[in-house]
């Protein structure tokens, strides 16, 4: 947790905010157009003079002083002129600038002649608005001018005169050595004419394409998006660049883009920033002045419904509908909305209607609007959507159906029926929960509760509102309303529904890590203020305190008020799944297996339900039982598309996704929104280092781990131990490795924790094992055992007999050999690619199967991307005589991992011990390395492996 300004407690964000770089602003994307006009430049028959065109935005500066410092690279003189605002007013001032450009870079026939004289006549004449006298001072200067480029910047803002005076030059008779390009925005006007001019060339900058508008986001960021952050700059850019910069400056500025492991990700319920005054499509539209503004601000609102906006503007605006029409032609004109083309493409006057250019634009304007304002006109779409047969047939193919008409209503409030209105916000929210994409529905849900007068009728929309934000992962405002609930319950939530709440607000404490709050929440007298009934009370007592890790005062709390809770299925679901999670938990995993193998209860809500087979989804997958998990889908009609962020990570991780699975967990390690399962709070970082060292990344999984760290307060934190003693070990750091076993397994006994201590037992098993202390490691598979024997667990089986198997490895009875046997047949049975692999590797070392068993294992360690236990596999099947994989391939995976290690700030000591290579080898490898890649230092090498072009 950390402080606000406020001094109030907020969840800590593990992501690191970023912000937007444009010191590498070269021309992603337009390397053909770049291509093209250094052509044209360079042909002496090339077309004179060049005209780039592209939208407000689409980069045309830093295009054409990308074409100069091309230009200058080839010794070329380049002679820049940039255009502002309101030098059309200022006649010939374009053309007395070009003058005293060329004037500065005469040929070397003219250098004896003074320059001032030309300049002076020229600044007479823009006095005198003499253009006659400076179109031949034009000639002159250009016939004059030594071989040179003159760049003319944002020619839309020149004046008429000059562009004139241009037209009716004929640039490769007069000034054959002297390159013109002129850039501009839009189209019509004098800057139009250009075109037309005989000998002129057009390159026209077009919208980024998907992919360039995601790396364009990448090099802006210095981090790789993830896919939705790059479908949402794609979805209010539409691809300009300019947008791009806009949008993703004003996300940074609030430290909303977070980055996790180099890729960047934002909140889907974060909302879209309004641009600033001054910004360049703010500025475009205020130079408009009315009745454009107030037009255009009616149009945000309206543009869904086509054609009638028309007359519908003119109504809310009291403008006469010539001057709409006018208004809309203009907004057209300056390239802010486009008007939308007939049914059969033809561009008929008014078309289908209109639409923003640019949907952040359209937001921007939207948000300016005055509250009072925005209801009004939202209320007049949403009566003309009432109005209609079918509100979905009267909107524009290019409006989202889904939200339209749910944002008005929310917008309108009460102008509208509310009644109505409350209906359908709720039935749109529930037509689109959890709403991952981020589409509206807790602003539905928050709407739909602020039209209801009556407090009766508002507090079961109030809960649906906070249910809804908690799987949607806003634990903030779950956790608030919740509470608000508790404290002043209402005549309409019964004592179901108000143990609902308890149990609400108890789980998203403990999703934001608020180990203070929850602990108070263990405690009776903290429930006791409350005007609760004692089901509400004692189930909510009892989450926390398993929440907490307090397994058997949870047991007792929950068993001395099961004649509170034991008096039908509704209500004795919560609490004998908490109490089937203690005594798993405790190691009695019977209670636990029967409420399994139970039907739902028809009294349950679907929320409710999905909860509790959640909770146990997420406790079989921490005890990497795939098989249950599955079973347990199947049982409730689920499928894992629809599996919360942590379930299906924890999903993709036991299959073997591990692409997946590290793209979940990036995001949300990020934005810190995991709903944690009640025996393992640090699951989450936990199985991502698992992962991460798998892939040779020691240190960035070292970092994951100490950044999930909590305080003493909090529930134990056996799995970061587990986790840390891997990569220790894996180091070369037995002694830290035993250190911080003995530590998770003195937090997880200290709460009488045996669940999952299988964990910690066999790897400290292990640890002793290879420290040559086999007597201690003897004495920890006797641990190991009973827990296996006790809770008749596959996995601790498994692992009883892999860990055995490697401490009696010097055992010439053969009982290693036995054990891996039966562990072979065990793995391949649960099916999961990771342990398989791992298991194989062991009993091929042990004689326990056939050496090809490593083929197979270096097939499913590919699966998962695992390249360190890819490495060892192909060093054992090399002694073992085996073929492997090609040398071609096998180098390509030797330096890929050889590069990770070096980017991960490994010496190279360190790396000889993570790979059981000699110093002496490895400095072989990296000079190897650095020759073919042509690199010249570990520097050069770290930069291009975080790069990808390593």
């Amino acid at each position: 947790m950390v402080a606000t300004r406020s001094g109030k407690t907020e969840p800590a964000r593990r992501g690191t905010a970023v912000g937007v770089d444009r010191t590498n602003d070269c021309l992603l994307g337009r390397e053909r157009e770049s291509d093209e006009t250094h052509g044209f430049l360079t042909d002496p028959d090339g077309p004179r003079p060049v005209l780039v065109r592209g939208e407000r935005g689409a980069g045309r500066s830093a295009f054409v002083q990308a074409v100069g410092d091309r230009l200058r690279a080839q010794g070329t003189a380049v002679f820049p002129v940039v255009c502002v605002p309101g030098d059309g007013e200022r006649p010939l001032l374009l053309a007395l600038r070009l003058v005293m450009a060329l004037e500065e870079h005469r040929s070397a026939a003219e250098q004896q002649r003074p320059p001032g004289q030309p300049v002076a006549q020229a600044l007479s004449a823009v006095d005198r608005r003499d253009r006659t006298a400076m179109d031949e001072l034009l000639r002159a200067a250009l016939a004059r001018s030594a071989p040179a480029a003159v760049l003319i910047d944002d020619a839309q803002h020149s004046d008429a005169e000059s562009l004139a005076l241009l037209c009716r030059i004929d640039f490769p008779r007069l000034a054959p050595e002297v390159r013109l390009v002129v850039s501009a925005a839009g189209h019509g006007g004098a800057v139009e004419r250009l075109a037309g001019v005989a000998g002129a060339g057009t390159v026209v900058l077009p919208r980024l394409g998907p992919e360039d508008v995601t790396a364009l986001v990448a090099r802006r960021l210095q981090a790789t998006p993830d896919a939705a952050l790059a479908r949402r700059v794609r979805q209010f850019t539409r691809g300009v660049p300019g947008a791009v910069d806009a949008l993703l400056t004003g996300w940074t500025r609030q430290g909303e883009i977070r980055v996790a492991d180099g890729h960047a990700f934002l909140n889907s319920r974060t909302p879209i920033p309004v641009l600033p005054e001054g910004d360049r499509f703010v500025a475009a539209l205020d130079a408009l002045g009315e009745p454009c503004r107030a037009v255009a601000a009616a149009l945000s609102i309206l543009w869904p419904l086509g054609r009638p906006v028309l007359a519908m503007i003119a109504a809310a605006t009291g403008l006469p509908t010539e001057a709409v029409r006018d208004g809309l032609c203009r907004l057209v004109e300056a390239g802010i909305v486009d008007e939308l083309p007939g049914p059969d493409g033809t561009a008929v006057r008014g078309g289908r209607g209109w639409t923003f250019r640019l949907p952040l634009t359209e937001h921007t304007v939207r948000e300016r609007l005055r509250p009072m304002e925005r209801s009004r006109l939202s209320a007049v779409a949403v009566e003309a959507l009432w109005a209609t047969p079918d509100a979905a047939d009267a909107l524009l193919d290019e409006a989202d159906a889904r939200t339209y008409l749910p944002d008005r209503i929310a917008d309108a409030g009460a102008l509208v029926d509310r009644s109505r209105a409350v209906a359908e916000l709720m039935a749109a929210a529930e037509r689109v929960q959890p709403d991952l994409e981020g589409l509206g529905m807790l602003r539905w849900f928050r709407a739909a509760a602020q039209l209801i007068e009556q407090p009766a009728a508002r507090d079961p929309v109030l809960q649906r509102y906070a249910g809804a934000a908690y799987m949607a992962g806003d634990y903030r405002t779950g956790r608030t309303i919740a509470e608000a609930l508790l404290r002043n319950p209402g005549e309409a939530l019964t004592p179901l529904a108000l143990q609902q709440n308890a149990c609400l607000l108890v789980a998203a404490t403990a999703n934001e890590m608020n180990w203070p709050t929850l602990s108070r929440q263990a405690t009776a007298p903290w429930w006791d203020e409350l005007p609760l009934p004692a089901l509400a009370r004692v189930t909510g007592q009892g989450l926390a305190l398993c929440r907490l890790g307090r397994w058997q005062e949870a047991l007792e709390v929950l068993s001395r008020a099961e004649p509170v809770w034991n008096t039908s299925p509704h209500a004795r679901a919560k609490p004998e799944v908490f109490s089937a999670v203690a005594e798993l938990a405790l190691g009695r995993p019977e209670r636990f297996r029967r409420a399994l193998a139970m039907q739902k209860a028809p009294e349950l809500l679907p929320d409710a339900d999905y909860a509790l087979a959640m909770a146990m989804f997420d406790e079989l997958a921490n005890a990497w039982d795939l098989p249950a998990a599955k079973a347990l889908l199947d049982s409730r009609g689920l499928t894992v598309e629809i599996l919360p962020p942590l379930s299906r990570f924890l999903w993709d991780h036991l299959a073997g996704r591990w692409d997946e699975a590290m793209e979940s967990a990036r995001r949300l390690l990020a934005n810190s929104e995991a709903q944690v399962p009640a025996s393992d709070s640090q699951l989450l970082p936990a199985r991502t280092a698992v992962i991460l060292l798998a892939r040779g990344r020691t240190t960035t999984a070292l970092q994951v781990l100490e950044n999930a760290r909590g305080p003493e307060e909090g529930p134990p934190q056996y799995s970061l131990n587990l986790a840390e003693a891997e990569v220790l070990r894996t180091l070369g750091d037995l002694d830290g490795a035993e250190r911080t076993l003995i530590r998770g397994l003195d937090g997880a006994g200290a709460s009488g924790q045996v669940h999952n201590t299988d964990e910690l037992w066999a790897l400290l098993a292990e640890v002793r094992a290879e420290a040559g202390r086999t007597a201690e490691a003897l004495t920890c598979l006797e641990r190991l055992g009973r827990i296996a024997d006790r809770t008749g667990s596959e996995r601790t089986r498994l692992r009883y007999l892999v860990a055995s198997a490697r401490v009696l490895r010097q055992d010439a009875s053969g009982t290693a050999r036995g054990y891996l046997g039966e562990a072979v047949g065990l793995a391949r049975s649960r099916g999961l690619p990771f342990e398989t692999a791992i298991t194989l590797v062991a009993a091929a070392h042990a004689g326990a199967g056939p050496a090809t068993l490593l083929h197979e294992a270096y097939e499913l360690f590919g699966v998962t991307g695992a390249a360190l236990w890819r490495f060892h596999t192909r060093t054992a099947m090399r002694e073992a005589g085996l073929t492997g994989p090609g040398r071609k391939q096998a180098t390509s995976e030797n330096e890929h991992l050889l590069a990770t290690l070096i980017a991960e700030g490994l010496t190279n000591r360190q790396i000889a011990t993570v790979l059981r290579l000699s110093e002496d080898a490895v400095a072989q490898r990296l000079s190897r390395l650095f020759t073919r890649t042509g690199l010249r230092s570990r520097t050069e090498l770290v930069t291009a492996v975080i790069t990808g072009s390593r």
